[in-house]
């Protein structure tokens, strides 16, 4: 940027709004970041506790995992550290259902469409009876993905009712593709299975990097956060915490007036990166903002259900063996354990200083007449089941966080999500709840979309914006596009 730079105010500091603020501030912009929360990092945010025994530790919303196919959310990272080193892999994505099966994505392939092949070859969910019942038409569709018409010939239909009609098997669709379903907190009878079907692509057909991921070896806010802020104050950005943005209204001489409890700030542009229900109070209370279809639109935009995250610090270890991270399915309300002190700096420090084990569980898609403290204990009874070891250990210290705030994706909701662009050229939306026509989901959806928004503002004032990354836009196969147009149904 050169001569006089123009202003943006980024509302929201999770990823979207922290990638769309990084971009901007490196061209030279004058960014000011409005966070509502006395700490960055949005749903990937965390904060200080104490502990029972004195300890100090670190609460988040709970585990998420790095895939590695989110080539836009690791470049934001290594704005601050390039290799990447905050970043450590688990050997393995494993699964476990109630029922005893097992399964996990340490030896499939990785390569497409061998990995799609080589998950169905070597996951015992699929049995020598399965496979004569699925239904190949129905199927062939998932092999001809192209993102800007999956939502066209699928949104209309949920994840539940599309994996019946391929006939999918009810035990890799329990311990697999439920698993994966509500990973975006839904029932797969809410999700769209658009959404699924463009996950699939993402992880199987679209990628060689496989279901493998990464975690961060420290708390988010150490690893993540803390170092990204002080690159944006190196680069002049101002970041106010504890700033809750009410309105947005019209400038007296254009551009627009930002209000919180510190009164009106002008601004030549605005990037709106909230979750959900931000987006639609900050538009509610700013009627002059974008036109009467956009704002209904917004209004129209629903939560996903509740969840809940609980973090035990226990007395003792869990059994030798335990993964990092397991997924589960038929446990009731539980659907994933993660053993932090495995992998995670913090709490490995705390174990070995205690000789105890720091686990965290997580229910999402939680029924809307759930009671919070039932489901906590039964969450922590669910734990039992799974690692029966824990069954004597003590619980030296507990925190719970329930939440209602991630994006719904369900059925017929696509044509409602509002785009990167609005009506306004000043005013630009981030976040993963935007549509953005390329084939990303979660966080590598907020980043992506951050950096849309600032490109698209960039591009206002003539000056290059930040290249983007994603896997193919459609499966790579030309081969198996032909057979699935051919053969598919419709």
């Amino acid at each position: 940027m050169t001569g006089d730079p123009p202003s943006v105010a980024v509302v929201g500091g999770g990823i979207a709004g922290l990638a769309a603020a990084t971009v901007l501030a490196e061209r030279g912009v004058r960014v000011v970041l409005h966070e509502r929360e006395p700490v960055l990092g949005g749903r990937v945010s965390g904060w200080p506790v104490g502990l029972p025994d004195g300890t100090s530790a670190t609460m988040s919303r709970g585990f998420h995992a790095f895939f590695r196919q989110y080539y836009n959310l690791r470049s934001l990272l290594r704005r601050s550290d390039p290799d990447l080193g905050m970043l450590t892999g688990l050997p393995d994505y494993p699964l476990r259902h109630s029922s005893g099966l097992r399964d996990g994505f340490r030896r499939v392939p990785r390569t497409p469409p061998f990995s799609a092949l080589g998950f169905v070859a070597l996951s015992p969910s699929f049995g020598p009876r399965d496979l004569p019942a699925l239904r190949p038409a129905a199927a062939l569709p998932l092999l001809d993905i192209r993102t800007r018409r999956v939502h066209e010939r699928l949104d209309d239909v949920s994840a539940h009712d599309f994996l019946d009609a391929m006939g999918f098997p009810a035990a890799a669709r329990h311990l697999a593709f439920e698993v994966f379903s509500r990973s975006f907190f839904a029932d797969p009878r809410e999700l769209s299975a658009a959404e699924m079907a463009l996950m699939f692509h993402i992880y199987f057909l679209g990628s060689s990097e496989g279901l493998l991921f990464d975690v961060p070896g420290e708390p988010f806010p150490q690893a993540l956060w803390d170092p990204l802020a002080g690159h944006l104050g190196r680069h002049g950005a101002e970041v106010r915490t504890s700033t809750s943005v009410e309105a947005v209204r019209p400038g007296p001489s254009g551009g627009h007036l930002v209000v919180d409890a510190a009164g009106a700030r002008p601004y030549d542009a605005v990037v709106l990166a909230l979750d959900t229900g931000g987006l639609r109070e900050v538009v509610g209370r700013s009627p002059r903002l974008g036109d009467a279809g956009w704002r209904e639109r917004v209004a129209r935009l629903r939560n996903a259900p509740p969840f809940l995250v609980s973090r035990l610090w226990l007395d003792r270890p869990v059994a030798s063996g335990r993964p990092g991270f397991l997924g589960t399915s038929g446990y009731g309300s539980l659907d994933n354990v993660s053993v932090l002190s495995h992998w995670e700096g913090e709490a490995a420090r705390w174990a070995a200083r205690t000789g105890g084990s720091v686990v965290e569980l997580h229910a999402y898609a939680l029924p809307s007449t759930a009671v919070r403290e039932v489901e906590e204990k039964r969450l922590v009874d669910q734990l039992h089941q799974v690692y029966p070891e824990t069954r004597q250990a003590r619980v030296v210290g507990a925190r719970h966080e329930w939440r209602a705030d991630c994006p719904l994706f369900t059925v017929g909701g696509y044509r409602d999500r509002p785009t990167v662009r609005t009506c306004d050229p000043s005013v630009v939306v981030a976040g993963d709840l935007v549509r953005t026509d390329l084939p990303v989901a979660l966080m590598e959806r907020a980043a992506t979309s951050g950096f849309l928004a600032a490109n698209a503002l960039l591009e206002r004032w003539g000056v290059r914006g930040e290249t983007l990354w994603t896997v193919p836009d459609q499966g790579r196969s030309a081969l198996l596009r032909a057979v699935a147009r051919r053969f598919g149904a419709r």
